[in-house]
């Protein structure tokens, strides 16, 4: 169908040399469309409003118009206007084709939602009620720490679904969860800090971004009872970066001793803690641990996004930032020059308001949970000696590999099938840590679609079998 740039009121962008206007401007068309910046199908304005921007007599640009007409560039009919020609015209500039060893059909990477889930109805509404009420002041600029009714929002559901303790002042709204640890940990660097203990396992893009914004990475290795916390006065750390609530990838959660000794840490020393609360909302077998943030608030810097709730794509993330570190972050972001976009902002505040955002979350944690015990009654039946590990929660699970298969061999197999899955050791913090469990696969039950998952499934018991006779 032909695009319509009368209609529409979009502009043509053309050069045109003032001393030789007409043939500069049959140069420019024929140029575009050899190039593809004018795609088949586009419709160019008609002579008359062309002939007004660039000053060129009307006569004149109709009599380009016909000249490229006449090489088959251009296809006019009387009273429906002047298109670009609907056919391959020859190509001036070969440009080699990028080649991609996979092509990946399905992912099963560790935390990505099922994007088909994202409630556009209940969304589109929240969106208009925002913007019916917006005043124009709201549709400035918005402020630094975010606009207020969002973060009045998150902190009354915070503290109601993860018992933080927070205000309104304290809720600093960023661009993701990336944004936040950038910015808090440029705050530690700024007061003159330099150490910050990860998890052994976990994001490669957080740890980037710690380093990046000047922090050394003290990998700490992760057990049962997720992250060792007696070393942490040895390692001399100023900060430590956890998922307490679900530890990506093992699925373990900080067991109530560990939290315990993490919070005196902090306390003794003035220690910042930044919580991850990487799948809180997501506990399938029981009711969810609280946060972290809530045995010291003036010590931790809790964490959250709507990725998994509702969508990446929003771009949403959000803080809780102690007192004594609140204008230094605010400082950063500042500094960073970034802001998160303030309509967005308002819509998740009228979607928070209305309660959507809870039947959400209470929808995809059904949904999550039988992906999940659909799971481990496939591997069951299918490859009887890989055992499912971590929490019922989330978004993923390990899947602890029969002895004698390697991470590798599976990841390789999957992927000559056209699925995507990882061994833990892609996401080790240190090589040295690599070896330390069992070689497992970090497996995502929530991205792929509905209809496919099965399929899923199958393929990753088809690519332990591969695997498994080398």
């Amino acid at each position: 169908m032909a695009r319509d740039w009368a209609d529409s009121g979009l502009d043509l962008h053309l050069v045109v040399d003032r001393t030789r206007k007409v043939a500069s401007l049959e140069d420019g068309l024929r140029d575009a469309i050899a190039s593809g910046r004018l795609a088949p199908g586009t419709r160019l304005p008609p002579s008359r409003t062309l002939a007004v921007d660039l000053g060129i007599a009307r006569n004149s640009v109709a009599e380009v118009y016909g000249r490229l007409v006449a090489e088959g560039r251009l296809e006019a009919r009387v009273g429906a206007g002047t298109w670009v020609a609907d056919r391959p015209m020859p190509r001036t500039v070969t440009i080699a084709p990028v080649h991609r060893s996979t092509r990946f059909d399905l992912d099963l990477r560790g935390g990505l939602p099922d994007g088909s889930a994202f409630p556009r109805t209940a969304w589109a509404a929240a969106t208009h009620r925002a913007l019916s009420a917006a005043s124009t002041a709201a549709l400035g600029y918005a402020p630094t720490e975010g606009v207020e009714p969002l973060r009045a929002a998150l902190a009354e559901y915070l503290a109601r679904t993860r018992g933080v303790h927070a205000a309104p002042d304290a809720v600093v709204v960023t661009h993701g969860f990336g944004e936040l640890i950038g910015l808090v940990a440029r705050a530690v660097a700024r007061r003159g800090g330099t150490r910050i203990a990860v998890e052994g396992y976990g994001h490669a893009s957080h740890r980037d971004v710690l380093v990046a914004a000047g922090l050394e990475l003290v990998p700490v290795p992760v057990d049962d009872d997720g992250l060792m916390t007696d070393g942490l006065d040895a390692a001399s750390v100023d900060a430590v970066l956890l998922t307490p609530a679900h530890q990506f990838p093992t699925g373990v959660p900080l067991s109530a001793s560990r939290r315990a000794d993490l919070v005196h840490w902090a306390q003794r020393g003035g220690g910042l803690v930044i919580e991850d609360d990487y799948d809180g909302e997501y506990r399938f077998d029981r009711r969810a641990i609280g946060a972290l943030q809530a045995l010291a608030p003036e010590h931790v810097v809790y964490g959250g996004t709507a990725s998994k709730s509702l969508s990446p794509a929003l771009g949403i993330g959000w803080g809780i930032i102690p007192p004594t570190w609140l204008d230094d972050v605010l400082g950063e972001r500042r500094r960073s020059g970034t802001a998160t976009d303030a309509i967005t902002q308002l819509t998740l505040a009228a979607f928070l308001e209305a309660g959507d955002y809870d039947r959400t979350v209470r929808t995809l944690r059904q949904s999550y949970r039988a992906r999940r015990e659909r799971f481990e009654e496939v591997m069951a039946a299918g490859a009887p000696d890989a055992s499912v590990r971590g929490l019922a929660a989330g978004l993923h699970c390990l899947l602890e590999l029969p002895a004698g298969v390697a991470e590798a061999d599976v990841s390789a197999a999957a992927a000559a099938r056209g699925l995507r899955i990882d061994g833990l050791a892609a996401y080790a913090a240190d090589p040295a840590l690599a070896g330390d469990r069992p070689p497992s696969m970090v497996v995502g039950f929530g991205a792929p679609p509905a209809h496919r998952f099965e399929e899923a499934l199958a393929e990753v018991v088809r690519a332990i079998e591969v695997a498994r006779v080398g």
